[in-house]
C-alpha cells in the first residue's frame, strides 16, 4: 500500500500571518497522523517563510510515523539534519526565492556532490530519496548516488491529466518501471491531489509514498482535516 505522507507547509504558512501559535503546527501534525497520515513531510527553506529549523527539531520530538524532510542540502540544511536525524531526507535543488519546487535534479552533472550527501545522510540513518524529473537517465544516474529512493517531480504529470491521463502519466509510468528494474525505491510529489492521484496509484509500479501538502490542505478547508486525509488514503487503495 502506498503512504500518505502530509506536508504541513501550509500550516506554517498560516501561523506565520499573525506572528503567533495559532494554528499549533505540532498539534496539526499530531492531528494529521491521528487522522491516518502515515508521515509528516516539511521543507524548510533558508527565509523560513513557513516551516522554520526550530519546527523541524521540534517535530522529531512529536511525529510517531515518518518525519520527511525536504531540501536543497546547503551547509545550515545539513546541520540541521545532522541534529534531527530525521526518518527520511528527501533532497530538493530548489534556489532559495524558489515559491515552490520546480525541477528535480540533474543526477549526471551533480553525481560525485550527490554521493558525499547521500553517503552522510544514510551513515546517519536517514533513509534518502532525491526529487528527479521522469528522465530515464536521470534516474539510471540516480543509482551511481547510493540513494534509497527517487521522488518523481508530478507537476507535468498533474498539469496534462485532464486533456489526457494516459499520455501525461506515460513519462512516469517508464521511469517508475525503470526504478523498479535498478532497484530504486519510489516516491512522488507535487501538485496531486484528489481529482488525480487515484490513477496515478493505479498506474505507477511500486509506488512506496507520496508527499501532498497544498491540495490537501485546501481540501481541508472545506471538507475538514480529518474528512480530506481519509479521502486522500481512499485514492491510494
Amino acid at each position: 500500500m502506498t503512504k500518505l505522507s502530509v506536508n504541513i507547509n501550509k500550516i506554517a504558512t498560516l501561523r506565520n500571518a499573525r506572528g503567533h501559535n495559532r494554528p499549533d503546527l505540532l498539534q496539526a501534525a499530531r492531528d494529521c497522523e491521528r487522522f491516518g497520515a502515515e508521515g509528516i513531510t516539511v521543507h524548510p527553506r533558508p527565509d523560513e517563510r513557513h516551516v522554520r529549523y526550530q519546527d523541524v527539531r521540534d517535530l522529531k520530538q512529536v511525529v510517531t510515523t515518518e518525519l520527511n524532510v525536504e531540501g536543497n542540502p546547503t551547509p545550515d540544511f545539513l546541520d540541521l539534519v545532522r541534529e534531527v536525524r530525521p526518518e527520511q531526507v528527501t533532497l530538493v535543488p530548489d534556489a532559495p526565492d524558489a515559491i515552490t519546487s520546480n525541477a528535480g535534479w540533474d543526477t549526471i552533472k551533480h553525481q560525485v556532490y550527490l554521493i558525499g550527501v547521500v553517503q552522510e545522510l544514510k551513515a546517519l540513518g536517514c533513509r534518502v530519496s532525491i526529487f528527479l524529473d521522469p528522465d530515464p537517465a536521470m534516474v539510471k544516474a540516480a543509482v551511481a548516488t547510493g540513494t534509497d529512493r527517487i521522488e518523481l517531480y508530478t507537476e507535468a504529470y498533474a498539469s496534462n491529466y485532464a486533456a489526457d491521463p494516459a499520455a501525461a502519466l506515460a513519462p512516469y509510468r517508464q521511469a517508475a518501471e525503470l526504478a523498479q528494474e535498478l532497484g530504486l525505491g519510489l516516491n512522488a510529489g507535487h501538485d496531486l491531489d484528489l481529482e488525480n492521484l487515484a490513477y496515478l496509484h493505479q498506474n505507477l509500479p511500486g509506488l512506496a509514498e507520496v508527499s501532498i501538502g497544498h491540495a490537501l490542505i485546501c481540501d481541508a478547508l472545506y471538507l475538514g482535516l480529518e474528512n480530506t486525509i481519509q479521502l486522500y488514503r481512499r485514492q491510494l487503495l
